[in-house]
């Protein structure tokens, strides 16, 4: 039976909880969640859910959109910069770390001398809405295979592609 999202006061963020099977046979608990305040301000949220559920920061699962990927490019690493992604940045100062790991779904930089915020603030034109039918569900599945199987073997199925 499909879950829907439900509200964590504790947190300020939509939750799911579900279970994902590992490859040793076992099974692992995924709390999925949405925080419910602007970007800018995420990690707080992220910090509160994973302390609520006693989740290690290098155990969090961030997925975020990547000027410097082309678009529909998905990559996932652990830690690193925020290159200037607002939301990241409050992850890494909420968390006390940048030890994370990230799904990176790639959005290209803006044309012209257009401005990276305006840029990730507009809506997606008609053509960009056809590549993430393609896009976000090899992001989803980047996320599963991290539950599953761990970070490297994530990587060398989704970079693969």
């Amino acid at each position: 039976m499909p879950s829907s999202f439900s509200v964590h006061k504790k947190s300020n963020a939509e939750i799911v909880q579900t279970r994902f099977k590992t490859s040793d046979g076992g099974e692992r608990q995924v709390i999925l969640a949405k925080p419910r305040t602007y970007m800018n301000l995420s990690g707080g949220p992220v910090a509160a859910l994973a302390k609520f559920f006693n989740v290690a920061p290098t155990d969090v699962v961030v997925v975020h959109d990547e000027l410097d990927l082309d678009p529909g490019v998905v990559r996932l690493k652990r830690g690193g910069g925020e290159n200037g992604h607002n939301g990241l940045r409050s992850t890494s100062k909420s968390l006390g770390t940048k030890d994370y790991m990230r799904v990176r779904i790639g959005i290209g930089r803006p044309p012209g001398r257009q401005d990276p915020a305006d840029y990730v603030l507009r809506n997606f034109n008609a053509k960009e809405r056809e590549e993430l039918a393609f896009t976000l569900p090899t992001a989803a599945e980047a996320v599963g295979l991290i539950a599953s199987h761990g970070l490297e073997i994530a990587q060398n199925q989704v970079h693969g592609r």
